[in-house]
């Protein structure tokens, strides 16, 4: 159905909004503004977790960072942003600490988990039985294909030393997940 202003223009006839109007809504009107290119992004997950991890492990296991997002197309891109502390244990008589691997794994709809990213190094200083935490980042631009829920969950293991801390001491570690339009 056809939009028809009711009065005139200054030529006596009626103006068909339907197809005389073009480009996007204003976000004035409820629009976004502007028109979704590649690259743009269309939206931000945020999550922070201040829980403590640990793992003596030399397999990968789950943290309790997680994030969700819902992709508008199939072939738009996640953006994963990690940011966390970390600390690694190390033997008494080591005047250096150790180190863990962290990865990225990915889950879509009701299946499972699966790595998309690693290695992510996790690390910690140790001066003479002083345990100093390490800022740990990383980031990955991931294309899960798909416009169902996707997870994201922090994966972390032991390579060197007696255990690997994640987000201890009261620190926040966080995931900023980033919807770019493909």
């Amino acid at each position: 159905m056809a939009i028809t202003r009711l009065n005139t223009n200054a030529f006596g006839t009626s103006v068909n909004l339907a197809s005389n109007v073009t480009g996007t809504l204003p976000a004035a009107n409820g629009g976004s503004g502007r028109t979704a290119v590649t690259g743009n992004i269309l939206q931000v997950v945020h999550a922070v977790n201040t829980t403590a991890d640990s793992t003596t492990s030399g397999s990968y296991s789950a943290t309790s960072l997680s994030a969700s997002i819902t992709p508008s197309s199939s072939s738009n891109k996640i953006l994963i942003i990690l940011a966390c502390s970390t600390n690694v244990s190390s033997h008494a008589s080591s005047a250096i600490g150790g180190y863990g691997h962290g990865a990225f794994y990915r889950q879509i709809a009701s299946g499972g988990y699966s790595s998309i990213y690693a290695p992510i190094m996790l690390g910690g200083i140790k001066q003479t039985n002083l345990y100093m935490a390490a800022s740990s980042a990383a980031e990955y631009l991931d294309s899960p294909n798909t416009t169902s829920q996707v997870d994201y969950k922090l994966y972390f293991k032991l390579h060197s030393g007696n255990s690997v801390l994640v987000c201890n001491d009261g620190t926040k570690k966080s995931f900023t997940l980033m919807e770019i339009a493909g």
